[in-house]
């Protein structure tokens, strides 16, 4: 499908550029700048696209986990969302940490007045094991968030925490799909990075009628930081540009593999995975 070129703003072209497709994250701070906000938007910068921002926490964060996080007022999160969207607009939203219930809740609810395709990243714990979501949100998460999403995209413990169902092999991934559809969203990514090695990088997009399996060659690598993050963004910068589900989310894998692949090391701990690759590759 031929992508757009970008559209101008409320006010035109005042400089004779018109601007690239506008992409919205709703998400937590990572000190790091490997997941969270800052990888958000280092991707959508990489993919073209311009990238704003709601942040709900603020973490204390490096490559050994989360030492501390500050939850911001819903107040905040609300006033940040309105000043964005009311003036600016947006081709795509794509949503990461969302802390607590009450943010869940008014998310949701300013994500069902928005015609823009939503990326639910339902982030419940880091990279590194540190709990993101207080446990009492799941509900909401479940009954509020998910129904707005055009396609969530959890991991195997994210689908194991929100539908109980334990994907160990691929046979399991499809009723994984079923029972997170049930929910609500348009389309349920299940992810495999963390299957048993020998079935590979393999994840199940489906709407419950289409279904596609995407599959990489897994990357011996530790540097993984951002991962969950970085593809989430991807596809909300592709759906922006112009994409169906189908191929945003596979462009975001191929994207995102290019960056596990090129990932470094940062701190003691885990490094990111480079956003950057295929500029520094060119």
């Amino acid at each position: 499908m031929a992508e757009p070129a970008g559209t101008e703003g409320p006010e035109g072209g005042g400089g004779g550029a018109s601007a690239p497709p506008r992409v919205l994250t709703v998400a937590g701070s990572d000190s790091g700048g490997g997941a969270g906000i800052q990888a958000d938007l280092k991707t959508m910068l990489a993919l073209g696209v311009h990238g704003m921002s709601v942040v709900t926490a603020v973490t204390a964060q490096n490559s050994l986990g989360v030492q501390d996080s500050w939850t911001l007022p819903v107040a905040a999160v609300r006033g940040q969302f309105r000043s964005v969207v009311d003036d600016i607009g947006v081709q795509a939203v794509k949503t990461g940490m969302l802390a607590g219930a009450e943010t869940v809740a008014a998310v949701a609810e300013l994500l069902a007045g928005t015609p823009a395709p939503v990326v639910v990243d339902p982030v419940g714990v880091s990279t590194h094991g540190d709990r993101l979501l207080a446990a009492e949100a799941l509900d909401t998460v479940r009954t509020r968030l998910l129904p707005v999403a055009t396609v969530v995209t959890p991991n195997l413990a994210e689908v194991a925490w929100l539908t109980g169902i334990r994907v160990a092999g691929e046979a399991d991934m499809r009723p994984a799909a079923a029972a997170l559809l049930a929910y609500g969203p348009r389309w349920a990514l299940v992810k495999g990075g963390h299957l048993p090695a020998d079935e590979g990088a393999v994840d199940l997009l489906t709407d419950g009628t289409e279904e596609h399996w995407l599959r990489a060659p897994r990357i011996p690598v530790r540097h993984t930081h951002g991962t969950g993050c970085t593809l989430a963004s991807a596809a909300a910068a592709y759906l922006a540009r112009g994409r169906a589900v189908p191929e945003a989310v596979a462009a975001a894998k191929e994207y995102v593999t290019g960056a596990i692949a090129a990932g470094f090391p940062l701190g003691a701990g885990t490094g990111p995975v480079d956003h950057g690759w295929r500029r520094r590759g060119a």
